[in-house]
């Protein structure tokens, strides 16, 4: 792999808003060239707009769960800049929601192909690119603090991001002998349009309630993580996950209300509530 004063070739999927953006831009603020993909196009294009330079910023309409799209987004890395250093399989999706013994197979299989599928198949084709160029690289995975943790109402997000993790670890260990690097971020409650979309204030207002640290998390500060996963200083982390969630899993769940006395999960702001019969839990919805 280049070294990093070298400018480097990075994919972004997801790459047209929320942590995805954010990334995309600090990628070029460091020099680098992008290729990102997203189902948005018209984010997709102001994207494009904003950074107006098509020598350094490329975009490829991709669905993460079509395979012949991540491997287009790919090959369109490799073709249009010549190679492909940089993995960030960031896209994602809220998922199915709401009680396990009411969540649709249909939805639970989205969540699944959108997060798991996703990452896999972007690992799979970047990894390929890699060997082939014979130099290695770095691929970072987006998965959640709701993939090290339960919550109620969250089970077919939190186990589709547990898998990611997972993956993650096993993947690094077949790409190390090609000196390819893969972890994970795991970010925790972050001002994306997916979370912060449905009661901004009322989420500010309760911060508290899911982490110590007084800021809400932004796109920025995750971008960063990626950033530093990807970059020189890490070069000796592989098949780990690092957590960036304002220290809420350090903290832990927090008494807070009161709680359903059926016992029944709901939705909840921008989170889902629900309790265990014998304390309330919460989660935060991650958008990628």
């Amino acid at each position: 792999m280049p070294d990093q004063r070298t400018a480097r070739v990075a994919v972004v999927t997801g790459g047209a808003s929320g942590i995805g953006r954010a990334t995309v831009l600090r990628f070029l603020a460091e020099g680098d060239r992008v290729v990102f993909g997203d189902l948005n196009e018209a984010n997709a294009q102001a994207l494009l707009d904003e950074v107006a330079d098509p020598a350094r910023l490329r975009f490829v309409p991709t669905d993460v769960t079509d395979e012949s799209d991540v491997a287009a987004l790919v090959g369109d890395a490799v073709d249009g800049f010549g190679r492909i250093d940089v993995m960030f399989n960031n896209a994602g999706i809220g998922g199915a929601f709401g009680p396990l013994v009411e969540t649709e197979a249909a939805d639970w299989d989205r969540t699944f192909a959108v997060i798991g599928r996703g990452a896999f198949l972007g690992t799979k084709h970047a990894a390929r690119a890699m060997i082939a160029q014979g130099d290695g690289g770095v691929i970072v995975n987006n998965a959640s603090v709701a993939g090290v943790g339960g919550g109620g109402g969250l089970t077919a997000y939190s186990a589709a991001k547990a898998a990611v993790i997972n993956f993650t670890a096993n993947a690094a260990v077949e790409l190390a002998a090609h000196r390819i690097r893969i972890n994970a971020v795991c970010p925790g409650l972050v001002n994306t349009p997916l979370v912060m979309g449905r009661d901004a204030a009322a989420i500010e207002a309760q911060l508290a309630t899911f982490q110590p640290w007084p800021d809400l998390g932004r796109p920025e500060d995750i971008a960063g993580v990626v950033a530093f996963l990807a970059g020189p200083d890490s070069v000796f982390l592989t098949g780990t996950h690092v957590l960036a969630d304002g220290g809420m899993v350090a903290w832990g769940p927090r008494m807070t209300g009161t709680s359903d006395p059926r016992g029944r999960t709901k939705q909840y702001v921008g989170f889902t509530e629900g309790t265990t019969g014998r304390r309330p839990t919460r989660r935060p919805v991650h958008d990628a």
